[in-house]
């Protein structure tokens, strides 16, 4: 109950990280360390930048191994309002992230689960823990307004 909670408090701080990029897809990502404190959020930059990879968790990743000083992101937390895509869970996977925590599946795209699941495969050396569907509904809704 106190880590649905947590999760439910940090997918807040994701919800308005999205609310920030208008001219994007709204996804919001927030990286937090082990002891629970924020090191980097990002929204999706692809329009702004002209960059494929301007995804939110990519971006996140990449200022919380700035701010770490490390690419290692062992004990930290991802925190997405979206079902993460191949790239994106390829990189958590290898940013050694320990938890992600996700909002809203994504059945086209998404690689935590739905359409393949990148972050479990066996094969792999590194597999966080999941947590799916946090704030579902409201992850949701804010896709679906933004491609009315």
């Amino acid at each position: 109950m106190i880590r649905r909670r947590q999760h439910e408090e940090w997918m807040r701080r994701a919800l308005a990280v999205a609310s920030t990029s208008p001219e994007d897809v709204p996804v919001g990502a927030v990286i937090l360390g082990p002891d629970g404190a924020e090191l980097a959020a990002a929204g999706n930059e692809r329009e702004l930048t002209g960059d494929p990879t301007g995804h939110a968790e990519v971006l996140a990743i990449r200022r919380a191994a700035a701010r770490r000083g490390e690419w290692r992101l062992e004990g930290c937390t991802l925190v997405v309002t979206l079902e993460p895509c191949t790239m994106c869970a390829g990189a958590l996977v290898l940013a050694r992230i320990s938890t992600v925590v996700f909002g809203a599946w994504e059945p086209k795209t998404g690689a935590v689960g739905s359409l393949w699941d990148v972050v479990r495969d066996s094969r792999l050396n590194h597999r966080p823990e999941v947590y799916a569907g946090v704030l579902e509904p409201e992850c949701a809704a804010l896709m679906r307004d933004f491609f009315r």
